[in-house]
């Protein structure tokens, strides 16, 4: 039960981000719903108080979403010309697949990374009189 605890290499805390499993145990589940995070670890009980993605999560996927959607769309829109509505029908799905499918694991990722690496919130040093 000592190793229980032992801090995971970076290829572990990556595969329990991905899976959205708790960053120290890479047992118990992370979310309760979609995006809502559980309280704490219903197996080791760590605290998830620290956790603190942002928008983080969401930036990554736009850009990368982004990127791939606007790509498709102008091969699309070069080769083919086709009209407006077979744009609208061809991309509104996808952008909500490229966005939606990855997120809850990307939010999980960076929440198993920032425990990971321990980051934490910056403060500034005050001088000593």
């Amino acid at each position: 039960m000592s190793n229980f605890y032992a801090r995971a290499t970076l290829f572990e805390a990556i595969l329990r981000g991905v899976a959205c499993k708790c960053p120290r145990c890479g047992k118990g589940k992370l979310f309760s719903g979609f995006l809502t995070l559980r309280p704490s670890c219903q197996r080791c009980e760590l605290d998830y108080a620290f956790i603190d993605s942002g928008d983080g999560p969401a930036v990554f996927i736009i850009l990368i979403g982004g990127f791939i959607v606007v790509g498709c769309a102008l091969i699309v829109e070069v080769k083919y010309q086709p009209p407006y509505w077979v744009h609208a029908a061809l991309w509104i799905p996808l952008i909500l697949a490229v966005t939606l499918a990855p997120l809850r694991a990307m939010k999980s990722l960076l929440i198993s990374l920032q425990f990971h690496h321990k980051a934490a919130e910056g403060r500034s040093i005050r001088p000593n009189p």
